[in-house]
């Protein structure tokens, strides 16, 4: 997620000489640096002393050491939180009551900057604090800002996760394809096809899902069979308890890191 937002900032305009990268990791460092171009630093103090907006794009086990080394050297800086399951409670906890911050939760197609970021705002958070952030997290996707942090699971289990339905969908249409005869690639290139294209159809279209199903879906058609199969086997409602028990675990995960 740091590199896309790295490199996605830098095809935005972003100078390198605004970027600076803190990373413990003298390899990481490196490979960084020889990639970008930008300011790296294995110090947090040497990090932030020159800048006003604090990306946290690290592993959930690492925010609450990284957070209090941080809490002291805070002024007037926006503190951007990239971390999954985390809520702002432990991270404002973790930083002495410092409150400027904002939770986002992007997922995976960030990494060919086509995510779809949920972000969370705290009241203390300036109209052009959330605008420099949108800014932010744009470089690698489009935005949705939420008034409840409590939506942020809902962001999760949809499309933090979402990626991964997509692909377990694709998969079994592979498999179907083999099945019916088709090599690998040509099953696969079917099956990637169709979804970017009922995706952009869905994206161009004033008509919701639903009217664009039941136009393609002729009476006694092979789609009608294909989808009738599909409600025989009460397809959606086993999507949406999956959705459900995703949601369910991104509250549990908030709730582990808040007995920390």
């Amino acid at each position: 997620m740091a590199a896309a937002l790295i490199g996605g900032l830098l095809q935005q305009g972003y100078s390198t000489a605004q970027i600076c990268v803190v990373d413990i990791n003298p390899e990481t460092r490196k490979k960084i640096k020889e990639e970008y171009k930008v300011t790296v630093t294995e110090s947090i103090a040497d990090g932030v002393a020159d800048s006003n907006i604090i990306l946290l794009a690290i592993k959930p086990h690492q925010l609450q050491s990284v957070a209090q080394e941080l809490a002291p050297l805070l002024k007037a800086h926006l503190v951007i939180s990239v971390v999954a399951g985390i809520r702002t409670k432990e991270i404002c906890r973790w930083l002495g009551g410092y409150t400027q911050v904002i939770r986002s939760m992007p997922n995976t197609p960030a990494l060919v900057r086509a995510a779809i970021t949920g972000l969370f705002a705290l009241p203390k958070v300036s109209t052009e604090e959330r605008h420099s952030a949108e800014t932010i997290i744009k470089a690698v996707g489009s935005v949705l800002w939420v008034e409840n942090e409590e939506q942020l699971d809902a962001v999760t289990a949809i499309s933090g996760s979402g990626p991964a339905y997509i692909f377990y969908f694709m998969e079994a249409m592979e498999r179907a394809g083999r099945e019916l005869g088709l090599n690998d690639i040509q099953s696969h290139q079917l099956s990637l096809e169709t979804f970017l294209g009922a995706a952009k159809l869905v994206s161009i279209s004033k008509e919701s899902p639903a009217t664009l199903r039941a136009k393609v879906t002729s009476k006694n058609g092979t789609t009608a069979y294909g989808i009738k199969a599909m409600e025989s086997a009460e397809t959606d409602k086993k999507i949406i308890r999956a959705i459900h028990s995703a949601h369910k675990r991104s509250e549990e995960i908030g709730n582990e890191f808040s007995n920390k």
